[in-house]
């Protein structure tokens, strides 16, 4: 029976619940403005650092106990984070996860199923995209939701691997296929791990599994030695959260579309696109860094030995840095941005178009499907038809180098190496800018009106080495090296 205490109590807290909204909204405005951020952007950093002491509560009190105590803990501090940043709005990743539950026990380990969660999870998304669109970048629902659908379709289709037999799985296949059923609280603790809900990364059911049955330690029995790990993965994320903070009021989206960047020299106007196309990325780089050191703490970045015995925190890294900073060539940058998301795409989409027989057509599909799980704005569109159009001409002009003795023996020559890292790192990092631009901006207004400016420049030069590098590729490659590759 409930006591008087207790009504009371009760009372009060209703009075409080009723009273703290407006508060906390007065101090969170008060912060962000003091900040020259937006609340949402705020709140968005709070949570995505709170992921911290969640971690640390876990490894001191729940790291060995219960599996249910476990997933419950995540599926409740994510729930709470959803509700902290989006308000009412959580019902919607709520929604998706119960429905996607049903699917897999209604439907089973079948292609129904599969096809079924697909087209569900992606039409609910590109529903929300819809029905919330703007000019601008907005952090609202949709943001969380994007990397909840990817985990979704992900479980789906190894829920349906599980019940092939191994030999006709591929060792990838058998690595993530699920065995068992899994319960409700065990799909809402992945989908809503504190870790990973609001920004990535992607992980498995079968590696969430190991770290709620506390297999991913490199000290078995005991909570793993993984601070160190995750305060260098946050420091780096500091630095990057700084320089950005630091450098966003001087380089921004906006003065691309100035009138004042319209009547700059062609040549300012191409080399700020370059550094504002590096330097754009910061953002993402720094929430992927920051929460790649909230999955090292908690274990769940745990990720076997190196031959030396050495462990390994970097399973859910999203970011290879040093690559990152360092690499001169399109294909080094997407081997290393968005790692996870990337092996998402290849692991469940690309090497299952395996049967049109057409890997080019392949990689078509699989940047069609990223192009609209990132949005309906056009920008996003071209983003990605520009760097399939890169892959393939970058790929064709190394093919080139290599196998024509003349130019082979030009990019060898030791004295030149700089100069030919200098050229490349401008060529690649100005239309990195390029294609970032139509990606940031959304619409088809702003990014065309840029484009214009700079003369379509991204084009023009991609598609002229589309046509030209076959009719070079004759004249200089002997045909005996062309019969080799053939053979």
């Amino acid at each position: 029976m409930a006591s008087a205490a207790d009504g009371d109590v009760g009372e009060a807290l209703e009075q409080m619940r009723g009273l703290w909204p407006g508060v906390e909204d007065l101090s969170l405005n008060k912060l962000a403005s003091s900040l020259g951020a937006s609340e949402q952007a705020l709140r968005l950093i709070i949570s995505i650092f709170l992921g911290y002491p969640l971690a640390l509560f876990y490894r001191h009190y729940l790291f060995y106990k219960d599996c249910y105590l476990i997933h419950l803990f995540h599926a409740l501090t994510g729930l709470s984070i959803a509700y902290f940043n989006f308000g009412h709005q959580f019902y919607h990743s709520l929604l998706c996860v119960v429905l996607q539950f049903l699917i897999l026990r209604l439907m089973g380990r079948t292609v129904t199923a599969v096809l079924t969660t697909l087209c569900f999870q992606m039409a609910y998304l590109l529903a929300g995209y819809y029905y919330t669109a703007t000019a601008d970048y907005d952090i609202k629902w949709t943001m969380p939701h994007c990397v909840l659908t990817l985990k979704l379709i992900g479980l789906s289709i190894d829920y349906y691997d599980g019940g092939k037999d191994r030999d006709s799985l591929s060792s990838e296949q058998q690595k993530y296929a699920i065995r068992g059923v899994p319960s409700l609280l065990e799909v809402a603790g992945f989908s809503y791990f504190y870790g990973a809900f609001l920004v990535g990364p992607q992980f498995s059911m079968n590696h969430y599994m190991k770290l709620v049955q506390g297999q991913l330690t490199d000290t078995p029995g005991k909570v793993p030695n993984s601070a160190i790990p995750a305060l260098k993965r946050l420091s780096l994320g500091l630095v990057y959260l700084v320089g950005y903070t630091l450098l966003s009021p001087h380089i921004t989206d906006d003065y691309l579309l100035s009138e004042d960047y319209d009547h700059r020299p062609f040549w300012f106007r191409c080399m700020y696109m370059l550094v504002w196309g590096k330097f754009v990325l910061y953002k993402y780089v720094t929430c992927w860094l920051v929460t790649e050191g909230v999955c090292i703490l908690s274990g769940l970045g745990f990720n076997g030995f190196e031959e030396n015995g050495k462990a390994k925190w970097d399973a859910c890294a999203n970011m290879k840095v040093w690559l990152f900073e360092t690499t001169p060539r399109f294909n080094g940058t997407i081997a290393s941005f968005n790692t996870n998301t990337n092996a998402w795409v290849a692991r469940y989409i690309f090497k299952r178009l395996k049967f049109l027989g057409n890997k080019e057509l392949s990689q078509g599909l699989s940047l069609l499907f990223l192009a609209l799980w990132h949005g309906l704005h056009s920008g996003y569109l071209i983003c990605f038809q520009m760097e399939f159009l890169i892959v393939i001409v970058e790929k064709q002009a190394a093919s080139l180098i290599r196998e024509s003795p003349t130019l082979s023996s030009l990019a060898s020559i030791t004295v030149l190496q700089p100069v030919y890292y200098l050229v490349q790192q401008t060529i690649h990092w100005l239309f990195m800018g390029y294609s970032m631009t139509a990606f940031c901006l959304f619409t088809w207004d702003k990014w065309l009106k840029v484009y214009r400016s700079i003369y379509f420049l991204g084009h023009t030069f991609f598609l002229s080495l589309l046509f030209v590098l076959p009719y070079v590729r004759k004249a200089m490659v002997p045909r005996k090296e062309k019969l080799k590759k053939r053979e």
